[in-house]
């Protein structure tokens, strides 16, 4: 544990950004998860809204620091290729 008060400030300031770096990543996965749902049941006009809500979280992430900005270009990149393939 540590002793000095700046330390313990640290350790504070830490937790709150870990427990909302955590909430974002799961809504993330949650949005991801929603859109993979309609793709599967062939649903493309909410697949195309979910895919849009998608990439706008993801960047707004990225943006945010929670996630690296080359990530959430890949995981965009490989949800619109994947939204493309289902509909051809």
């Amino acid at each position: 544990m540590a002793n000095i008060k700046s330390a313990k400030k640290r350790i504070k300031v830490i937790n709150k950004k870990t427990a909302v770096n955590r909430r974002v990543k799961s809504h993330l996965k949650a949005i991801i998860k929603n859109f993979e749902a309609a793709i599967a049941e062939n649903d493309f006009d909410t697949a195309k809204e979910k895919l849009a809500l998608a990439e706008k979280k993801l960047m707004k992430a990225a943006a945010k620091g929670t996630i690296h900005k080359n990530a959430a270009s890949r995981k965009v990149s490989r949800l619109t290729r994947r939204f493309n393939k289902a509909r051809a």
